[in-house]
C-alpha cells in the first residue's frame, strides 16, 4: 500500500516525491531525532513520501527509554507524539533490525531515494588516567542503561557494597546517577525502574556520592531542575564547599547572560546556608567544583579511591576559561566510580565517520566523504551523530528539520532509485529472506500494552521487560491471542 503525506490534487508529474513517485526514505535509529525527522518528512507541503524506520531492539524511542532516569517520568510523555506520527499510513517500523549485520547500506541504497543516520552517540568519552580500568571503574551511561533495562547491560552487576561512590561530570546524566544512588529505593518503587536494579538498589550500601566538576559552578552544564531535585530528596544532605562559591571576575561576569548558570548559584548558595545548620540526614550528596580525576587507586584490580586535584580557572585568548591543575591532591576513598565526561558516536559499516568529532562528517545534515568534501548523495544524518553530544530532547526536532529541508532541497537533482525497486514489499521479502524476526510498530503496541498493564497491577507506569527473546515471546503470544 503507498500512503502520502500532504497530496497535492496537482500531484501528478512523474517527478520524485510525487504521488506518481513517492519518495522512498529510511531513517536508522528510532529515538527523538529520528521520530522528529520523519515528523518534519511528513509536515513538509506536496511532499509524498513513504518512510521505513530500522532500529536494533523491537523498542522504539531509543533514549527516552533507555536513557532518560526513571523518576523522571514527565519527560517521557514526549513519546505520545511519536506514537501519533508513527499512525501515519506512510510510515513503517522494522524493530530487531540491526544496521550493519543484518541489513547493511549497499542493501538499502537500491531501495530508498534517501537514507537518513539517526544513531545518536553510543559510546563514552574516557578520563585518560591511570587505573581506569579497574574493576568497579565505569562509565556512566552502562550503569543508566542497566537501571533503565537496556538489554544490553541489563545481567551487569554493579558492586554497591561500599559507602561512598564518585561521579565524574558536571551534566545532567552525572545528575542522574547520583540522584539514582540516593534516593529511597521505595520512592523508585513507583517508577518505571527495571526490576533487577531496584532489587540492587533496596540492598545497596552507598551513603555518599561526589559529583565532580572540572569547572566551577558557573560553568556546570546540568540544568536547574536537575540540581533543586537533590534538594527535595528525603534522607539526603547536599554539601557545598563554600570556597567553590567563591567565583572569579570571568565566571561573574557571565552569570550576566546565562540565566542558567545564575539560578544553579542561587541554589548551591541556598545549600551551604542550609549546611550552616549542620547535616543530619542518613546519605549525602558531595557537590565538588574545580577537581580533576587524576589516578583511580585499587587494591589488585579492585577500585579503592580516586585521586583528584584542585584546579583554577584560565582566561584564553579567545576568552574561554580553561581548568589548569593547581598541584593541591586529595584522595576519596571510594569504591566505584562513574565517569560522565561526554560521548561519542560509533563508525557505522559503510558510513563515513570522523574519528576526531565522533560524528558522521555532514554540511546543513548531507553527509560527505570527510576526505574530499564531497557529497555523499542521498545520505543525510541527524541528532547526536549530526552535530555531536549537545542539547536535550527537544534541541533535536529544529536540528531534524534543518537536515529534512536539505532533503528537500536536494530532490529537484536526485536520481531517485529505479521505478523497479520502488515496491514497498522488497524489503520485506529482503528481511524475510535472511530469516530476520522483525517487529512491527503494532506488534511493539502489544509489547507496550503488556508492559503497562503490568505496571497498573503494581501502581507503576510500566514493568519492562528487559531480554529481545523475552519481547518477542510476548509480541508473539499477544499476536496469537488477536488471531
Amino acid at each position: 500500500m503507498r500512503a502520502a503525506c500532504n497530496v497535492g490534487a496537482n500531484d501528478v508529474e512523474q517527478t520524485l516525491g510525487t504521488a506518481a513517485r513517492p519518495l522512498r526514505v529510511a531513517i536508522i535509529g528510532a529515538g527523538p531525532a529520528a521520530f522528529y525527522a520523519v515528523e518534519a518528512l511528513f509536515k513538509q507541503p506536496n511532499l509524498v513520501c513513504q518512510v521505513d524506520m530500522f532500529n536494533r531492539f523491537p523498542t522504539p524511542y531509543g533514549l527516552v527509554r533507555e536513557g532518560v532516569a526513571p523518576d523522571h517520568e514527565s519527560i517521557k510523555a514526549v513519546t505520545r507524539v511519536y506514537d501519533k506520527t508513527a499512525t501515519n499510513p506512510a510510515f513503517r517500523y522494522f524493530g530487531n533490525v540491526t544496521f550493519g549485520k543484518d541489513v547493511h547500506l549497499d542493501e538499502l541504497l537500491p531501495l530508498y531515494d534517501q537514507i537518513v543516520y539517526a544513531v545518536g552517540a553510543q559510546s563514552d568519552r574516557r578520563m585518560g588516567i591511570p587505573g581506569e580500568d579497574l574493576e568497579g571503574s565505569y562509565p556512566a551511561t552502562i550503569f543508566v542503561g542497566w537501571y533503565n533495562g537496556h538489554p544490553d547491560y541489563r545481567d551487569l552487576e554493579f558492586d554497591l557494597s561500599c559507602e561512598k561512590v564518585a561521579v565524574v561530570g558536571n551534566g545532567n546524566v552525572a545528575m542522574d546517577v547520583a540522584r539514582i544512588l540516593v534516593t529511597d529505593p521505595e520512592a523508585l518503587a513507583t517508577t518505571d525502574i527495571a526490576d533487577h536494579a531496584l532489587e540492587a538498589l533496596r540492598q545497596s550500601k552507598v551513603k555518599e556520592v561526589y559529583l565532580l566538576g572540572r569547572r566551577g559552578p558557573a560553568q556546570a552544564s546540568f540544568t536547574n531542575p536537575e540540581l533543586k531535585e537533590f534538594g527535595e530528596l528525603e534522607g539526603v544532605d547536599v554539601v557545598v564547599d563554600p570556597r567553590d562559591l567563591e567565583l572569579d571576575p570571568a565566571s561573574e561576569e557571565s552569570l550576566l547572560t546565562d540565566k542558567n548558570a545564575t539560578r544553579n548559584i542561587n541554589v548551591l548558595r541556598r545549600y551551604i546556608e542550609e549546611g550552616a545548620e549542620g547535616y543530619k540526614q542518613p546519605r549525602k550528596v558531595y557537590f565538588k567544583f574545580l577537581t580533576s580525576p587524576v589516578e583511580v587507586l585499587g587494591d589488585g584490580d579492585k577500585v579503592t579511591g580516586l585521586k583528584i586535584e584542585r584546579n583554577k580557572l584560565e582566561v584564553q585568548g579567545d576568552g574561554t576559561l580553561r581548568a589548569k591543575g593547581t598541584g593541591e591532591i586529595e584522595t576519596l576513598d571510594v569504591g566505584l566510580i562513574f565517569r560522565s565526561v561526554g560521548y561519542r558516536g560509533m563508525a557505522l559499516n559503510g558510513v563515513e565517520f570522523d574519528e576526531k568529532t565522533g560524528t558522521i562528517p555532514n554540511v546543513a545534515g548531507r553527509v560527505i566523504n570527510l576526505a574530499t568534501g564531497e557529497q555523499q548523495t542521498g545520505q543525510y544524518v541527524v541528532g547526536w551523530a549530526k552535530r555531536g553530544p549537545s542539547g536535550i530532547i527537544g534541541t533535536n526536532k529544529p536540528d531534524s528539520l534543518s537536515t529534512v529541508q536539505s532533503m528537500v532541497g536536494d530532490l529537484p537533482d536526485l536520481k531517485g532509485i529505479e521505478d523497479s525497486k520502488r515496491d514497498l514489499g522488497l524489503i520485506e521479502d529482503l528481511l524475510k529472506e535472511k530469516g530476520l524476526d522483525y517487529v512491527t510498530y503494532q506488534d511493539w503496541l502489544v509489547l507496550n500494552e503488556y508492559e503497562v498493564s503490568r505496571g497498573k497491577a503494581q501502581n507503576r507506569p510500566r514493568v519492562k521487560c528487559t531480554r529481545v527473546g523475552e519481547m518477542l515471546d510476548i509480541i508473539k503470544q499477544g499476536a496469537a491471542a488477536q488471531a
